[in-house]
């Protein structure tokens, strides 16, 4: 008898320390965002985690006469509502804007945390069928509303990046950059997308940037890695974690740089010509790490993915470990922060925001799920100095925020970002369903 008391107290006690684990087992940030942020930023120890912290807001949309916040001196409309997961901008010559409305392909089944992932990324609003559509909008009148909306393109496979370049509209499938002919004011396109390179998909990181390169000869195209740290093994990560650099006459392309688990927004510096672009590091290793970041980019450059992270930390989850390869990797320009989700990056060239918006660049923050207390969920600036870099010092200044309620509730999330002909700041909205369009008051 005495003998089964204590089997059952020692289960009893098993139980509870299981729960109490349980309960303590999401990774609670010591450090502050801005902390993490930077040119210098606070890269503290690793807290490996088997089971991910998750802490996603649940999305609930805008109510009636709500909209985000925005900058002393700014102010904010909708550009255009009613969108069905708008991800992505991007304006043509006579001012209209495309925008890719669209979502992840389903997505592979994958272990426990890809599971978990998929259950949450769905309540997020992240997890329903894609639109694999492209609309034009266009604001015929000049009052900053979009009174046409029109589909422009449909029948693709999650389109993202778009790029016009020698004649053709160029879109980023999340199998294959693809092209169409194009013409100036034209508001739908009918004919079927010409594949020009393939792209390897599946797993996670499905959408494709891309932006004509200032050579005139050449495209960038981003793709992301199809696992947290290669974990699935390095062949499915063949030509992935990499920004490609295509030859579209010839359909040839090459590898521009390597070790970018997730590369999405890309713009060139109009101070010198060269790509930049936001890359979001990886998952479980803290609230703290590793930051997400924005960097420019040259030819050759390898940023370390999935042995080191922020210049050459190793992530010894990493198996087999590649220690030849630590010399080598560079480290980036500027930290972001932990789990912001940095997606969408412009310029602030042609934005008429105010001198304190004169030169730098805007990114869109998409918003953390691995990370408590919740990091990004908002549009936030980069001031840059006159050699072309983030100035010392700085620390990402909040653009447009609010998106996330009182109550912890996703109200929307940005993603893209451009400048319009009129020097307002468009933003993707693809929680709101919105293309909001920030100017200057008064």
């Amino acid at each position: 008898m005495r003998k089964h008391v204590l089997i059952v107290l020692g289960i009893i006690v098993l139980l509870g320390i299981a729960i109490v684990s349980w309960l303590a087992w999401p990774d609670a940030a010591r450090l502050s965002v801005d902390q993490v942020a930077g040119k210098r930023p606070t890269i503290g120890a690793p807290r490996e985690q088997v089971i991910p912290t998750v802490v996603i807001a649940k999305p609930v949309g805008w109510a009636k006469g709500t909209m985000p916040q925005v900058a002393q001196g700014l102010a904010i409309q909708p550009f255009a509502t009613g969108l069905d997961h708008p991800r992505w901008l991007y304006e043509l010559p006579n001012g209209d804007v495309l925008v890719a409305e669209t979502n992840s392909p389903p997505r592979d089944g994958g272990g426990i945390v890809q599971k978990i992932m998929n259950v949450f990324l769905g309540r997020a609003g992240a997890g329903g069928p894609s639109a694999n559509r492209i609309t034009l909008l266009r604001d015929t009148n000049g009052d900053g509303v979009a009174d046409l909306k029109t589909p422009f393109l449909t029948g693709l496979n999650s389109p993202f990046g778009m790029a016009l370049f020698d004649g053709y509209l160029y879109i980023g499938d999340t199998d294959a950059l693809v092209r169409v002919p194009y013409r100036d004011g034209e508001t739908r396109i009918t004919v079927t997308p010409e594949k020009v390179v393939p792209l390897n998909p599946g797993g996670n990181h499905w959408a494709r940037n891309v932006i004509a390169s200032g050579d005139g000869q050449t495209l960038f195209v981003s793709v992301g890695s199809a696992t947290n740290i290669a974990e699935k093994g390095l062949d499915a990560e063949k030509y992935r974690a990499a920004i490609l650099q295509v030859w579209p006459k010839d359909k040839t392309w090459r590898i521009y740089a390597a070790g970018l688990r997730n590369a999405n927004g890309m713009a060139l510096n109009p101070k010198n010509g060269r790509l930049w672009t936001v890359v979001n590091e990886r998952d479980m290793l803290g609230s703290d790490l590793a930051p997400d970041y924005l960097t420019q980019i040259e030819f050759g450059d390898h940023f370390g993915w999935p042995w080191y992270y922020w210049g050459g930390y190793p992530d010894d989850r990493v198996e087999p470990a590649n220690p030849a390869l630590q010399q080598y990797v560079k480290r980036p320009d500027y930290a972001l922060g932990p789990h912001v989700a940095a997606l969408g990056l412009t310029f602030s060239q042609g934005a008429r925001l105010g001198d304190r918006y004169a030169q730098g660049v805007f990114i869109g923050e998409h918003g953390s799920w691995n990370r408590k207390p919740p990091s990004g969920y908002k549009v936030v600036y980069v001031p840059f100095g006159p050699n072309g870099f983030p100035l010392p010092g700085a620390k990402p200044v909040d653009v447009v925020s609010g998106f996330l309620n009182a109550r912890g509730e996703a109200q929307g999330r940005p993603v893209g970002v451009i400048v319009d002909k009129k020097g307002g700041l468009l933003v993707a909205d693809d929680v709101g369903n919105v293309v909001w369009r920030v100017h200057a008051a008064g």
